[in-house]
């Protein structure tokens, strides 16, 4: 595979190290550009295109290996892309998480995402990056479908809530259902760019959670499932209005665990029985949802 010129290489006297190296390959890797099968450039070509010695090449492909993504790194022909473990890396958090797979996942033509969430602050964030990807040209999907679950503004929720008890204006409901609202509206928006931007036939739609969601649940192209136990906390939050005393959750920190149809028979059921109760909310006992 041809590994196209990405001006990495900078144009004055710094130059780039192994680390620096290995991290814009193992971006390629992830966005793509690169897949299982794959054979990288040549050293030379490698060095070339990035302006080092071979040896800082050498050192870069020696850290791609340890991670386990290259393989045939010391036999005389370019390395390859190593086909994928048979189970998911360790889980990290899951706005570090997430955005790979997304990125994997926006590499298909048709898209479907599906999620519930408490808000839709690490999908939106998460998002950033395969709508980066899109604009350079990188990934070309022709479709995106997103479907996302979202308590209930009318609900008592489970978190966050003051720890002193409720109030007639609970102004740590109001603050939670502020940043739904809010959230909800940069992600739509950030993905209906792309069908004027780039002719992507887009779809956002929200529906109405009547629980407190206790995990959040990414279901992507319904090949892979990932979630995170909510974890509920105290902690304090200081604003112009004075400040909040609460249990709430640090979603973006919780871990997120991956399982894949291809990985075998226990994560395809896993997928499949995800799929099934999503689906099976979205049409029962959940309801429209508009983002005030």
């Amino acid at each position: 595979m041809v590994v196209t010129q990405e001006n990495v290489a900078v144009n004055g006297s710094r130059k780039l190290s192994p680390q620096e190296i290995a991290d814009s390959l193992r971006e390629r890797i992830r966005g793509g550009d690169l897949k299982a099968g794959d054979r990288l450039p040549t050293q030379a070509e490698l060095a070339e295109e990035f302006g080092v010695e071979r040896g800082t090449v050498r050192q870069a492909l020696r850290a791609l290996q340890e991670d386990g993504l290259l393989s045939n790194v010391s036999k005389g022909s370019p390395p390859r892309i190593a086909e994928p473990a048979a189970g998911r890396a360790e889980p990290q958090p899951t706005m570090v998480g997430l955005a790979p797979r997304l990125a994997e996942a926006f590499a298909a033509p048709h898209v479907r995402v599906d999620a519930a969430c408490l808000t839709a602050e690490t999908l939106m964030m998460a998002l950033s990056e395969p709508v980066r990807l899109i604009h350079e040209g990188r990934i070309r999907p022709q479709s995106l479908d997103v479907r996302i679950l979202l308590p209930s503004r009318d609900i008592t929720l489970a978190f966050p809530v003051p720890v002193d008890g409720r109030g007639d204006a609970d102004p740590v409901h109001q603050r939670w259902l502020a940043q739904r609202n809010a959230q909800g509206h940069v992600l739509r928006h950030n993905l209906q760019t792309l069908r004027s931007s780039h002719g992507v036939d887009v779809r956002v739609t929200f529906r109405a959670l009547p629980f407190t969601p206790p995990v959040k649940l990414y279901l992507l192209n319904e090949e892979e499932a990932l979630i995170a136990y909510y974890m509920v906390t105290r902690r304090e939050e200081t604003s112009d209005s004075g400040t909040l005393d609460m249990y709430d959750v640090l979603g973006t920190e919780s871990l997120l665990f991956s399982f894949e149809k291809r990985t075998g028979q226990r994560d395809a059921a896993f997928v499949e029985e995800s799929q099934k109760w999503f689906d099976a909310l979205w049409e029962t006992i959940t309801t429209d949802l508009t983002l005030s």
